[in-house]
C-alpha cells in the first residue's frame, strides 16, 4: 500500500482519537465534572503552594536544618562525597547517621542538570499534590461515587498535614514529605491487587526515613487479611519489620559520629535506646503515660485525627500503619515533632485519610453525606496553613533586609568553607563544608544576621560582636544587621 493511502486511512482515525478525547473533555456526567474539578483543584493547589514555597526561599526564611541539609549531601554525593554533610558542631559526616533516607539519591542526577534548592521545593509540592490521584481512585471505587471521591481528594488536599508536607515553613525539603503520597499509591496498588507496582512504589517509601519500613509492613497486615494473601502479606509485613529494625540498630549507630542515635535524648525519659525503652516498660510504665498526656500532643491528635470524623476508625487494620509514626512522635519531647506545622506527619496522614475511605464505604446509603460532612471538618481545620506566611513574605519582596542578605550571600565565593547563621546557611550549602555559626571550623569567610535567632544560641549577638572586633577578621560589609567577615 502506498504512503498516499496510508495517510487517507489515517486521518480518519485520527479524527476519531480526537473527537473522543473531545468528547470525554466536554462530557457533562457527573464522574467526568467531578474528575475535572479535582484536575483543577489540583493545578491551583500546585501553582499556589509552588509560588508560596518559592517566594519564602527568595526572602531568606529557608534554613541550613533542615533544607541546606539535605542540599549539601546531595551536592557532596554529586561531587564523590557519599552523602555527606557538616553536622551543627563542624564535623563531617554522613546523612544516614541521623536518618535513613537514601532517597535523596534520587535528586542527584537532576543537581548534575539544574544544582539549585528550589529544584528540591518546586519537586516536594508536585509530589505531594499527586497524593489527590490515589485517594480519588479508592473513593470512586469503594464509595461508587464520583461526587464522594471528589470531595475526599479536597479534603485530602485541605488537611493541614498535607498542607505543611507540601510547603513546611522554615525547615523547606524533607524526603519523608514524598511517603505521604508514595503510601497512598502503594494502599491503590495493593487495593488493585497489582503487587509489581505496590512492590516498587513500597520500596521507594521505604527510602524516605528509618521508620517509614514498618509503617509499609503494617500494609501488608491488611491486605492478608482483606485478601486473604497471607503469605504476600505477612512477607510485606516481615520485610518492613526488618527494615526497620536494621535501620534503628545497625545503619544510624554505624554512620553516626558518636556511634549511638543522634536523637535518642529526645526520649530520655522513656528510656531513650529501644532497649531502655522495653527495660523501662516494664519497671516504670508509667513514664510512657505522662511523656504522652499533655495538652499539646492531644491538640496534636485532635487536629490529625477528628478531621476525618473518625472513620479510620471503622478500617482500623489499615489505620495500624500510622502507629508506628504517631507512637515515635508522641514519646518524643522535642515539640516539634507533635505540632502540626512540621513533616512529622507524613507516617501518619496518609493511613488517616486511606482508612476514612474504606470506613466511610461502609456507611453505604450514607456514604457520599458523610464524605460531604469530612470536607467541611477538614475545611474548618484548614486554617492552620503554612499559605498564611504568603503575604508577609511577598511584602518583604525586595525590602533592605532581604537586599542585603542578598548583596552578603553573593559575596562568598562558591565552594570554600563558611560559617553562616542557620538561615543564611541554608543558601550556601552546596559545597564541600558549610558551619553553622557560631563554629567556625576551616572557614575564612563568616556571614550572619543579627536577627536570625532560629536556634536559639546563647549570646549569639555577643559572639558575633567578638569577631567583629577581632584583628584577624575584617567586616567586608555590614547592613540591616547582616555583616560578612574575612580572615
Amino acid at each position: 500500500m502506498s504512503e498516499a493511502a496510508l495517510s487517507e486511512e489515517e486521518a480518519p482515525r485520527r479524527g476519531r482519537k480526537f473527537s473522543a478525547l473531545r468528547g470525554r473533555w466536554w462530557d457533562t456526567g457527573e464522574a467526568a465534572v467531578a474528575l475535572r474539578v479535582v484536575y483543577a483543584g489540583m493545578a491551583a493547589y500546585a501553582v499556589l503552594f509552588v509560588f508560596a514555597a518559592i517566594v519564602h526561599y527568595a526572602v531568606y526564611k529557608e534554613a541550613r536544618f533542615d533544607l541546606g541539609d539535605m542540599v549539601q549531601s546531595i551536592w557532596n554525593t554529586l561531587h564523590g562525597h557519599f552523602l555527606e554533610q557538616t553536622t551543627v558542631n563542624g564535623h563531617q559526616s554522613n546523612r544516614l547517621g541521623y536518618h535513613v533516607d537514601p532517597f535523596l539519591l534520587l535528586f542527584v542526577p537532576l543537581f548534575g542538570i539544574w544544582s539549585s534548592p528550589t529544584l528540591l521545593l518546586v519537586v516536594q509540592v508536585l509530589a505531594v499534590v499527586s497524593g489527590t490521584l490515589p485517594v480519588y481512585w479508592l473513593a470512586r471505587k469503594h464509595i461508587e461515587s464520583s461526587r464522594a471521591a471528589a470531595h475526599f481528594a479536597f479534603a485530602y488536599l485541605l488537611y493541614p498535614a498535607t498542607q505543611f508536607n507540601a510547603f513546611t515553613i522554615g525547615d523547606g525539603f524533607h524526603s519523608v514529605s514524598f511517603a505521604l503520597p508514595l503510601v497512598l499509591y502503594a494502599v491503590w496498588f495493593l487495593d488493585e491487587d497489582r503487587l509489581v507496582a505496590f512492590s516498587l512504589v513500597a520500596l521507594l517509601a521505604c527510602t524516605t526515613k528509618e521508620e517509614i519500613p514498618l509503617a509499609i509492613g503494617c500494609l501488608g497486615i491488611w491486605y492478608a487479611v482483606r485478601r486473604g494473601r497471607r503469605l504476600f502479606g505477612l512477607s510485606v509485613f516481615s520485610i518492613g519489620l526488618g527494615l526497620t529494625v536494621f535501620n534503628f540498630l545497625w545503619v544510624v549507630p554505624h554512620f553516626s559520629p558518636t556511634g549511638v542515635d543522634p536523637f535518642a535524648g529526645r526520649y530520655h525519659a522513656v528510656g531513650g535506646t529501644p532497649g531502655g525503652m522495653a527495660h523501662k516498660l516494664f519497671a516504670n510504665p508509667m513514664a510512657f503515660v505522662h511523656a504522652v498526656a499533655t495538652g499539646h500532643k492531644a491538640f496534636y491528635v485532635i487536629v490529625l485525627l477528628i478531621p476525618f470524623l473518625g472513620l479510620w476508625l471503622l478500617e482500623p487494620l489499615l489505620m495500624l500503619g500510622a502507629v508506628p509514626e504517631l507512637v515515635i512522635d508522641l514519646l518524643s519531647s522535642q515539640g516539634n515533632q507533635t505540632s502540626i506545622g512540621y513533616q512529622y506527619t507524613a507516617g501518619i496522614a496518609p493511613f488517616v485519610v486511606a482508612a476514612s475511605i474504606f470506613g466511610a464505604a461502609r456507611l453505604r446509603g450514607q456514604a457520599e453525606r458523610v464524605s460531604l460532612w469530612v470536607l467541611i471538618a477538614t475545611a474548618l481545620v484548614a486554617v492552620l496553613s503554612p499559605i498564611n506566611q504568603i503575604a508577609r513574605d511577598v511584602g518583604a519582596l525586595g525590602s533592605p533586609l532581604v537586599s542585603a542578605k542578598a548583596h552578603a550571600i553573593n559575596l562568598i565565593p562558591a565552594g570554600v568553607p563558611v560559617s553562616a547563621s542557620d538561615q543564611l546557611a541554608g543558601y550556601l550549602s552546596e559545597r564541600r563544608r558549610i558551619y553553622t555559626f557560631p563554629s567556625i571550623g576551616r572557614s575564612r569567610w563568616i556571614v550572619v544576621d543579627l536577627h536570625d535567632h532560629t536556634l536559639h544560641i546563647p549570646g549569639y549577638e555577643r559572639k558575633v560582636r567578638r569577631y567583629e572586633s577581632d584583628r584577624e577578621w575584617h567586616v567586608v560589609f555590614s547592613s540591616r544587621g547582616v555583616a560578612v567577615l574575612h580572615r
